[in-house]
């Protein structure tokens, strides 16, 4: 199929259709409408606007995520969040701590009320949150070519599952996918760039650094695989968060798609666990996670995660992973290669040069042998199956102060 007809079908999914628009969009009027009445009520010197994928338009069908800014004057000497929850009374808010406290608001619609200073310069920020304007601006001004464009890319994102800013998914962020794909001239020239990709990758769309990026920057910010120079703020890489695996997911994508197009790149697939099943012996665990902001929860879940999967080692964790839908419920999959271990295992004793110590050991453990310049022992193991590893991984502190429940099915 050629891209052409192949985008035109994608995005007629994708894009929100006039009739969405119209109510999606009255509604986030309105509530914009009445937080700056609901401010002006209450003296408070700001005025809110829409924000994010909104205020660019590059907001997907059905995401109705909303991020709304409240601009505050820089002479502004009290505390912005205490203002702004003052403002946002009526709505009985949720505050999320931060570097500077913001809000979510839900009903059909979650709105993510953050307060901003109303800058001019990058020297007047006080917070990163500050420059979320001027990057809304920067969009605006160099993408307008590119708004479906950065759609393509979003929802390619995350049907290969490295989309999301959050600590515990560190993949492409909407604001790094606006840059790329503005930088790259649209989605196709994207992926055709990113094929060549090889860590660490540099974009620095205005060429602030000259080619010397990883030279001038801060080496705590050149650490991930992809260094994108901020356009708004360029002593920041706004791709630092972004894991190599999560590189690698998309690159794999890119290759795969341009090799042979399918609308399939931009569908999010369900886990297929009988074809899992099929590649080796597959376990699940059903995980009830921590009712605490959606960040902390997910990272928290994600770790407990990490800790069973390393200690499932010894069967040879072939494929792994996690599926959480952020209202607490979530699984956790393990594709093994083996599912029972011997009756015995070698257990470790001291090297041979120490002799006190071997004789201790020979003292405790009667058959014992050498190996590698050791001495060893062959014990009778405690758990052989992945289940015996899990019902005691499951019970550990670290996983039960990171997650509500977890049961094997």
């Amino acid at each position: 199929m050629k891209f052409a007809s192949l985008s035109k079908e994608v995005l007629a999914r994708i894009v929100p259709n006039a009739q969405e628009r119209k109510e999606t969009l009255g509604k986030v009027h309105a509530f914009v409408k009445e937080l700056n009445v609901q401010l002006k009520r209450n003296r408070i010197p700001a005025k809110a606007v829409l924000g994010g994928s909104y205020a660019k338009d590059t907001w997907l069908s059905g995401d109705y995520d909303v991020d709304v800014f409240v601009r505050f004057s820089p002479k502004v000497k009290e505390n912005l969040s205490d203002l702004l929850g003052k403002a946002l009374g009526k709505w009985n808010p949720e505050r999320i701590h931060g570097s500077r406290d913001y809000f979510w608001v839900r009903d059909s619609v979650k709105y993510e009320i953050v307060p901003v200073l109303d800058i001019k310069k990058a020297v007047q920020a006080q917070s990163v949150t500050d420059f979320s304007p001027l990057h809304v601006a920067w969009v605006n001004g160099n993408g307008k070519k590119f708004k479906n464009d950065i759609r393509l890319v979003k929802k390619f994102c995350k049907a290969a599952h490295c989309y999301g800013a959050e600590s515990y998914i560190r993949g492409f962020s909407g604001h790094v996918v606006d840059i790329l794909t503005i930088h790259y001239k649209g989605f196709l020239g994207l992926l055709k760039n990113a094929t060549k990709w090889k860590p660490k990758v540099v974009v620095d769309h205005n060429n602030v650094y000259k080619c010397k990026a990883l030279l001038m920057l801060n080496k705590s910010k050149i650490e991930g695989p992809l260094v994108v120079v901020d356009p708004v703020q360029p002593d920041r890489n706004a791709a630092a968060a972004l894991t190599l695996e999560n590189l690698e997911r998309f690159v794999a994508s890119a290759k795969a798609f341009l090799k042979k197009p399918s609308s399939s790149f931009f569908v999010e697939q369900k886990i297929d666990f009988i074809k899992l099943a099929k590649k080796g012996h597959l376990v699940k665990v059903e995980v009830k996670t921590l009712d605490q902001r959606e960040d902390v929860a997910g990272t928290k879940f994600v770790r407990a995660f990490e800790h069973a999967r390393r200690e499932l080692d010894e069967f040879g964790v072939k494929d792994a992973g996690w599926v959480w839908d952020k209202n607490a419920n979530g699984v956790w999959w393990f594709v093994l290669k083996e599912n029972k271990l011997s009756k015995l295992v070698d257990w470790q004793g001291p090297p041979l040069k120490i002799a006190p110590a071997v004789a201790q050991f020979k003292k405790i453990y009667k058959k014992t042998f050498t190996k590698k310049g050791r001495v060893w022992v062959k014990i009778v193991r405690e758990e052989r199956t992945p289940k015996d590893v899990l019902n005691r991984v499951l019970g550990d502190e670290f996983v039960r102060s990171r997650v509500v429940t977890s049961r094997l099915v």
